[in-house]
């Protein structure tokens, strides 16, 4: 029988992290599974946990939102220990991007009976993170702002915290000069902002790279051009289905390696909570990390949403 080791961000959604493991916990231990619970204080604490549990051939399950999902599943990516996620957080899109249920004895079916399936992840560079291991995307411009006005709120939660923030920070922002090469071709782009996407989703569900897979060894890399902000809102809202995609303004490339740079410092984050300035270097990792999901087949690349380039 299974044994799992769960990793509790705290401040994750307040108490939610704790109360979401106490509602799985029945379920898994009715089945017989093992389960022990580690608190952390800090994120390189989690990751520090979660390493020492996967030395003792332990499941880890990362229990709060993207940032400690992707903390976790970072540390671990190239160690072959297994990861389960806990959605508990503010935002929970690379739960999402496997489709994970939010019911616990629901998630606590897949946690028991999927077998482990490889996913990429995002080995990030920069002068100020030499090697950052992350899940879902990294973003650099105007919605790295919006992540972070989002993570200061105090009222506001889920959605509703990433649109205010993405108001804000949209009112404030001055269009910069982008300068991306992926794969070795150079890409000169002046907008709003640039995404390595492993995940189709970001902040809160939006569905920012409609065809983005976790396990085809690719980013996709999305750029929306300058543009009235009037037009930019529009493409806001449009990021919830995203059928952004289709207008002139976004570009989307595909590729292994790409790196970010801009004329003016400008901020990038990935999965909620680095952040850091450009220039930044990406590389797909593929196959890194093996998560427990239920695998759904996907439509053929394109069918929902063409890419330009």
């Amino acid at each position: 029988m299974r044994q799992f080791t769960a990793v509790v961000n705290p401040t994750a959604g307040g108490s939610t992290g704790a109360a979401t493991l106490l509602q799985l916990a029945r379920p898994l231990r009715e089945a017989g599974a093992e389960l022990e619970t580690e608190y952390s204080n800090s994120l390189a604490h989690a990751r520090d946990i979660a390493l020492r549990a996967g030395e003792r051939g332990r499941i880890v399950l990362a229990v709060g939102g993207d940032g400690i999902a992707g903390g976790i599943g970072g540390a671990l990516s190239g160690t072959g220990t297994v990861l389960g996620l806990v959605p508990a957080g503010r935002g929970n899109d690379f739960a999402r991007a496997l489709n994970l249920p939010a019911d616990p004895d629901a998630l606590a079916r897949v946690l028991l009976s999927a077998e482990p399936r490889a996913v990429d992840t995002i080995e990030v560079e920069s002068a100020v993170h030499p090697r950052t291991v992350v899940l879902g995307s990294v973003y650099a411009g105007v919605d790295a702002l919006a992540n972070r006005h989002a993570n200061n709120a105090r009222l506001l939660r889920g959605a509703a915290s990433y649109y205010a923030g993405g108001l804000r920070a949209v009112t404030t922002w001055r269009p910069a000069d982008f300068r991306v090469t992926v794969d070795g071709e150079e890409h000169h782009h002046r907008g709003y902002t640039v995404v390595a996407a492993n995940s189709p989703y970001y902040g809160s569900g939006r569905l920012i790279a409609p065809d983005a897979r976790v396990d085809d060894g690719l980013l996709d890399v999305v750029m929306i051009r300058e543009a009235p902000r009037r037009l930019f809102f529009t493409l806001m809202n449009e990021l919830r289905t995203g059928a952004h995609v289709r207008r002139p303004e976004v570009l989307v490339l595909r590729g292994k390696e790409l790196r970010i740079e801009a004329s003016r410092p400008v901020p990038y984050g990935a999965d909620g909570e680095v952040e850091a300035t450009l220039p930044v270097t990406l590389r797909v990792r593929p196959a890194d990390l093996p998560v427990l999901y239920r695998h759904r087949p996907t439509a053929p690349r394109g069918a929902s949403s063409p890419p330009h380039g």
